[in-house]
């Protein structure tokens, strides 16, 4: 009987160590099952943390390189990528649990979404800029080639005026003179004396010209004897700083067609030697030629 009691004792005994040593198995399980998911926690929002940081960094990058290339945006683009560094600073100083990190991820998503906006933006720029590039290129081209067509048509341009005014210019040939004695009758006999000699004839010729302006022509006429006396009026005409003592002037009306010049230096006592005759256009010299007397 004591026996039984005993039996009956020890039972309850290993019931109870039984049931003790189920609940601290149970405890002991929660407690690990609770550190796993603890740590699993911790090692997700780690991971989470590091994750934004990179994006984040990204994002920062992105911002870097477009301001580089420094755009009309670029105030703009400084001022967002200043939101993406402040971020970042408050994300490394955060313990980052899970609501924490689920700001950062929604402002993360939103600074993403305006810098996406923002490079559309830009690239839309771009190809604006580059069509107005190609466009002031080819303007350029265009401009540079009108302008060498231009240079070209003036250079044309001088050149035919400076043809056209040399043709228009007055040929004045066969410049001739020759002495005479006056008879009593008022008849001229040619002679080569100076002794004899009472008047200078002098001759010349305008050639035809089709272009020159038609009008009268004054000329100069300068006759030098072998003492480098300038004979007849001795009149002084000045052209430009330039003076010129000149024999006499003739008037000829030129109407484009050829003109003969024939006009008398009267004169006495003329010298032995040789002479010089020259005929100016407004102070350029246009023809001349020489004879002797003896």
């Amino acid at each position: 009987m004591e026996n039984q009691k005993n039996n009956s004792s020890l039972k309850a005994v290993v019931a109870v160590l039984a049931l003790l040593l189920v609940g601290s198995l149970v405890y002991i399980f929660k407690l690990t099952s609770d550190a796993k998911a603890q740590l699993t926690e911790l090692t997700t929002t780690k991971t989470e943390k590091e994750s934004v940081m990179k994006d984040l960094e990204e994002l920062k990058a992105t911002y870097d390189a477009a301001i580089a290339e420094n755009t009309s945006m670029s105030e703009e683009l400084i001022a967002e990528r200043e939101k993406v560094v402040n971020l970042i600073a408050d994300l490394k100083k955060s313990k980052g649990d899970a609501a924490s990190m689920s700001k950062y991820k929604t402002q993360y998503f939103a600074l993403e979404t305006k810098m996406k906006g923002m490079m559309q933006e830009i690239e839309v720029l771009k190809t604006a800029n580059t069509k107005l590039t190609t466009e002031r290129d080819s303007t350029v081209m265009v401009l540079g080639e009108a302008k060498k067509y231009n240079e070209v048509l003036v250079g044309q341009n001088e050149e035919l005026s400076k043809t056209v005014e040399v043709a228009s210019k007055l040929s004045v040939l066969n410049l001739k003179t020759a002495a005479y004695k006056l008879r009593s009758s008022g008849k001229q006999i040619a002679t080569d004396k100076a002794s004899r000699a009472d008047v200078l004839k002098i001759s010349f010729t305008i050639a035809e010209n089709k272009v020159a302006k038609s009008g009268d022509k004054t000329y100069y006429v300068q006759v030098i004897d072998s003492k480098n006396n300038v004979l007849g009026q001795k009149e002084t005409q000045s052209f430009g700083g330039k003076s010129l003592t000149y024999s006499f002037l003739t008037t000829v009306k030129f109407e484009n067609k050829t003109v003969d010049v024939v006009q008398d230096l009267p004169g006495k006592d003329f010298e032995k030697g040789s002479y010089f005759v020259n005929v100016f256009d407004n102070g350029e010299l246009v023809s001349k030629s020489s004879f002797s007397l003896r």
